[in-house]
C-alpha cells in the first residue's frame, strides 16, 4: 500500500510518498544474468562439491585473448573490489598515501585503513569532475598509489583522454595508477579510450574491471586487472589460492559469448538513465550528465526524501545522493518521492 511520510530536518518539513522498497544504493544491475549465462552458472553449480583451479590461470587466459592482451598481463580477483585490496597490498607499504577523489567508492577509503595507507582526498571540481590536476599535484615521494575512476563514481562524469594523457604524464613512474574502469561498458564507442596503449605507454598504469555492472554478476564476485606483466606479476604474486568460485570460468566464457545480448541490455539501461535525468532536470534537480548505470543528484536533502519514501540509495554528508538505474517502477517511484511526477 502506498501513502505518505512526512521527514522533519532543519524546521524544514518535507512530504514524500511511501511505497515498496526500491533498493538503488549499489550500482546494481536491475536484470538477473541472461538466460544462457545462468544456464552455465547452474551447470557449474553441479560440480560445486570440487575444489576450483588452485590459481586462476584459464579465467586469466579467457579475458586476456577478449580484450587482446597476453594472459601474464591479466590479475582476477573476487570482483573489481578484491582485485583492487590486491594491488594496494602489493605496491603500498604502511604510511605510504593514496590519492583519490571525494567523493568516490567508498572501498579505495576502507581498503586504505586496512593497509595502513595514508588516504590524501582531492575535492571534485565544480562540474562534480575530478580534479585531475590537483590529484597530480597532491603527490609526494610518500605516495603508493592513485586511482582514477573513468566513468567517476558517484557523479557519472568523465575524464577525457587528453586530459588523461596529461594526467598520467605527470604521475611518477613509481606511483601506481589505478584506472577504474568499473562501468566502461556503459560508455559510448565514441568515448572509450585505447587503455592497451595507455599501459604500454605508462607501465605503472593497471586499468581496473568488473563483471559486476554490466555483466549481472555482482553476486558472483569476478573483477580484473591489466597492465605490464612485470607489475601485474607483483599483483599476481598475492593472489589467493581458490579465490574464484567453480562457476567464475563457466560466467565469464557464457558471458562473453552473449555480448550482444548484454549490449541489448545495456542500451535499455542507458535508455533509462538518460529518461530519468531529463525528468529530474525538468523538476529542478541539476543531474550531472551520467556515463555510468546511475545518476548523482547534488540537491540539499534529496537522499533524506528518497530514503523517506522507502527508496536506498547512496548517500552524502551534504545531502545529495547516488542512485542506480532500476526498474520502470523504481524510476517512477523516484519522481513520485521528489514530487516530480
Amino acid at each position: 500500500m502506498g501513502g505518505f511520510l512526512t521527514v522533519t530536518t532543519n524546521n524544514v518539513c518535507l512530504t514524500a510518498p511511501y511505497s515498496t522498497r526500491h533498493e538503488l544504493s549499489l550500482s546494481e544491475n536491475p536484470f538477473p544474468p541472461l538466460p544462457s549465462v545462468r544456464d552455465a552458472i547452474d551447470e557449474a553449480m553441479a560440480r560445486a562439491n570440487r575444489y576450483p583451479e588452485f590459481l586462476p590461470h584459464r579465467v586469466e587466459q579467457l579475458i586476456a585473448s577478449h580484450i587482446g592482451v597476453e594472459s601474464d598481463q591479466v590479475v582476477v580477483g573476487a570482483g573489481a573490489t578484491g582485485v583492487a585490496m590486491q594491488i594496494i597490498d602489493s605496491v603500498t607499504r604502511r604510511g605510504d598515501e593514496m590519492i583519490y577523489a571525494t567523493p568516490t567508492f567508498d572501498g579505495y577509503s576502507i581498503i586504505s585503513r586496512i593497509v595502513g595507507a595514508a588516504s590524501v582526498t582531492v575535492p571534485l571540481d565544480a562540474l562534480g569532475r575530478q580534479d585531475l590536476a590537483a590529484m597530480a599535484a597532491a603527490q609526494t615521494n610518500q605516495t603508493g598509489v592513485i586511482v582514477v575512476c573513468r566513468p567517476h563514481n558517484p557523479t557519472g562524469t568523465l575524464v577525457d583522454g587528453p586530459e588523461l594523457e596529461e594526467f598520467l604524464t605527470a604521475v611518477s613512474r613509481q606511483v601506481t595508477v589505478i584506472l577504474d574502469e568499473a562501468y566502461v561498458e556503459f560508455l559510448d564507442h565514441a568515448d572509450l579510450i585505447d587503455v592497451r596503449s595507455i599501459t604500454t605507454r605508462h607501465p605503472n598504469v593497471l586499468v581496473l574491471r568488473t563483471f559486476s555492472k554490466a555483466y549481472g554478476l555482482a553476486g558472483l564476485r569476478i573483477g580484473y586487472a591489466f597492465g605490464a606483466a612485470d607489475l601485474a606479476a607483483r599483483i599476481r604474486a598475492r593472489q589467493v589460492p581458490f579465490a574464484l568460485s567453480v562457476a567464475a570460468e563457466s560466467a565469464v566464457l557464457a558471458s562473453y559469448r552473449a555480448e550482444d545480448e548484454l549490449a541489448a541490455r545495456v542500451k535499455t539501461i542507458v535508455e533509462d538513465r538518460d529518461e530519468l535525468r531529463d525528468a529530474l532536470i525538468a523538476g529542478g534537480i541539476p543531474v550531472p550528465r551520467s556515463y555510468a548505470n546511475f545518476l548523482y543528484l547534488p540537491h540539499t536533502h534529496v537522499a533524506e526524501m528518497l530514503s523517506g519514501a522507502n527508496i536506498g540509495v547512496k548517500a552524502y554528508q551534504d545531502g545529495s545522493a547516488r542512485l542506480a538505474i532500476g526498474d520502470r517502477s523504481a524510476r517512477h517511484a523516484v519522481l513520485r518521492a521528489l514530487r516530480i511526477a
